[in-house]
């Protein structure tokens, strides 16, 4: 029973090896592809449409957007807001004790009138954090009135799409290091019962009391030697189409809202009017303005990522490292491999079976995703769309080459037990025709008393002389006619010398048997290059011998006029070519007949090669026997076309 299973392993060893090569070089090549970042684009799409699919979050009701609509700027009849309106629309919140107040207007440069009223909230509260520019190739300052520690930088990210999926939390600049603006919000949300610290885990990063804040590096999930300078981490967009409260200048002048939704809270007051350039692009969300939304929502995003994971819980994105993910890719590989092997070049099976994976595997990233784990998906469903209809057309063809391999040693096994049959048989006849009946007659003599002593020696000579014969014979066959090659001329030769000794061997015997036009030689010629004798095995070569006697036959029984004759063995390229060219006439295709036949079997089965017949000019035939020694040797593959064999059998 082990023996059993060890052997089906072994032979299962044998189909891998060769059928799994093309799956693993389909997996070689997506993981170059996704080192050099030719994945990139493609991975954040699978991204963004997994980050779409995540079920609905309920509203951030610590988070609310003041925005500056087109309607206020009407209504207003002004642009930009000029300071007072700013300084109002403070006054207005203030007075329902919100928790932070963030600014995410420039005010760089007074916009009167107003602006001593303005500087005055930025002087008297200490819950109002601004915005300034930090990243080239424009530098914005904040309001000068603001302290250091209430201003965060407001600068976003853009990917190689010009979308936004990552936030710059600190960078360094010629005026030390620099906070981001939800940061700045997220910190002042959270005083004084979570500090801002440096990460445990990773000394590199931000961390608010056990929560560390994952830092993105070059080759985070899909990315391929990103800029990670300063500190990013990805963002969490929430889900679902709405994601935060939102009111409009108006609503807070004229009091048409509920104060719960300003006390203990972070308020944003951006600009939220399409005729004012102030969007972020993303595909992450769901419901947005043409793939975009407004810079003050976005801000709102990454502080409410900040907040709800130290406060909830909630995830934060994180990916695996280089190697593990890597694994990742390799894994789903073979898995895809395994199923082509399964599935064995069923159209519908092999269908149904990457969808089947496709759906697991899309399913997994998607909980994952949902968990706060980035995991490759577009990279492995590629090597699942090509592996799994690649691997099992490479097992299928690989086990019909085995099958029909197994074909041919059966057919040379049977071969070679009618030989020994026959050998059996003609040894048999041997001693039945001869000492055994000289033995007969002898006893009956003996029996008669009719016998001379002269007859007695004569006969008992004849009977030794006999049975020397049949010894021979069988000693002769006891090379085992598998192992040898009985030519027309009686001779037989050994198959387990060189192939090249036994081509000279076949030409020497068979141009000196007395053929006609053998008569008229002039010229013979003879050279063949050595074969490495693990490209061949005995069936070969005796049936490559037997086609070398078979051409130069056909030459004296048929070639007229002939006065020289080549026979050439080349190797080149991996490929061997044995050819038999004369000059002289009469070889014509109604000459084939069972040796054509034989010849075809010969390269369809044993060589997988090609025979070919021509005339030459300006007159003779060259006979051509061309096979490949070993896939690995072969640099093209020149037998496209037909097998056709055009000599006869002698």
């Amino acid at each position: 029973m082990q023996q059993k299973i060890w052997n089906k392993i072994k032979e299962e060893f044998k189909i891998w090896r060769v059928g799994a090569f093309p799956g693993l070089l389909i997996i070689a090549f997506v993981v170059a592809a996704r080192l050099t970042g030719s994945l990139q684009f493609l991975e954040l799409i699978t991204f963004d449409a997994l980050m779409r699919l995540r079920p609905t979050e309920p509203v951030d009701e610590k988070i609310v957007i003041v925005g500056i609509n087109e309607e206020d700027i009407q209504i207003l009849k002004e642009y930009p807001i000029a300071d007072k309106n700013i300084a109002l629309l403070i006054n207005k919140l203030q007075k329902h004790n919100p928790k932070v107040i963030g600014l995410d207007i420039i005010r760089d440069k007074p916009v009167n009138p107003g602006n001593q009223q303005l500087e005055k909230l930025f002087k008297q509260n200490n819950n109002i954090v601004g915005i300034e520019k930090v990243l080239p190739p424009y530098q914005i300052s904040a309001s000068p009135k603001l302290p250091p520690e209430r201003i965060g930088f407001a600068d976003v990210i853009s990917d190689i799409d010009g979308k936004s999926r990552r936030i710059l939390l600190g960078t360094k600049t010629s005026q030390g290091y620099k906070f981001s603006f939800p940061l700045r919000l997220a910190e002042a949300y959270l005083a004084p019962d979570a500090i801002l610290e440096n990460g445990k885990r990773d000394s590199k990063t931000m961390r608010f009391k056990s929560t560390e804040i994952p830092r993105f590096t070059s080759n985070a999930g899909g990315y391929v030697k990103e800029d990670d300078s300063g500190l990013k981490t990805l963002l969490n967009f929430r889900s679902g189409n709405q994601r935060f409260k939102k009111l409009s200048f108006q609503d807070i002048i004229n009091d048409k809202f509920h104060p719960n939704l300003i006390k203990n809270n972070i308020v944003i007051i951006g600009i939220t009017a399409e005729s004012v350039p102030d969007f972020v692009n993303t595909s992450a969300v769901g419901e947005t303005h043409r793939g975009r939304i407004y810079g003050a929502e976005f801000h709102a995003h990454a502080a409410s990522q900040i907040l709800n994971a130290v406060l909830n819980n909630r995830a934060l994105l994180q990916t695996l490292s280089d190697e593990w993910e890597y694994i990742w890719i390799i894994c789903w590989g073979i898995i895809a491999i395994s199923l082509g092997r399964k599935f064995d070049f069923s159209l519908f099976k092999s269908i149904l079976a990457v969808f089947a994976a496709g759906s697991i595997l899309i399913a997994t990233g998607y909980t994952f995703l949902v968990l706060g784990w980035w995991l490759p998906v577009a990279p492995v469903l590629l090597i699942l769309l090509i592996n799994v209809e690649l691997s099992a057309f490479s097992f299928y063809k690989h086990e019909q080459a085995i099958k029909e391999s197994l074909k041919i040693k059966i057919a040379v096994q049977e071969r070679t037990i009618n030989i020994r049959e026959n050998t059996i048989r003609d040894a048999f006849s041997e001693i039945h025709n001869g000492p055994l009946q000289i033995l007969a007659a002898l006893m009956r003599d003996a029996n008669h008393q009719n016998l001379s002593q002269k007859d007695l020696n004569v006969n008992l000579q004849q009977l030794n002389t006999d049975i020397r014969d049949v010894l021979e014979y069988l000693q002769l066959e006891a090379i085992n006619n598998q192992e040898s090659l009985r030519l027309g001329t009686g001779k037989k030769i050994d198959l387990k010398r060189p192939l090249h000794e036994l081509f000279y061997e076949v030409y020497s015997n068979t141009v000196e048997r007395n053929f006609t036009y053998f008569k008229t030689l002039k010229v013979k010629a003879r050279d063949f290059e050595t074969i490495d004798e693990k490209y061949l095995n005995i069936e070969q070569k005796r049936e490559l011998c037997q086609f070398l006697e078979e051409a130069l036959c056909n030459v004296g029984k048929h070639a007229k006029y002939v006065k020289r004759l080549s026979a050439i063995g080349k190797f080149n390229e991996g490929y061997y070519t044995l050819s038999i060219k004369d000059n002289g006439t009469g070889i014509t295709c109604a000459d084939e007949n069972q040796g054509t036949k034989s010849a075809i079997e010969l390269s369809e089965k044993l060589l997988d090669g090609k025979f070919s017949r021509k005339s030459i000019s300006p007159q003779g035939t060259l006979c051509e026997l061309t096979w490949c020694l070993s896939q690995n040797l072969c640099t093209t593959n020149k037998f496209a076309d037909g097998v056709k064999v055009l000599f006869k059998h002698n």
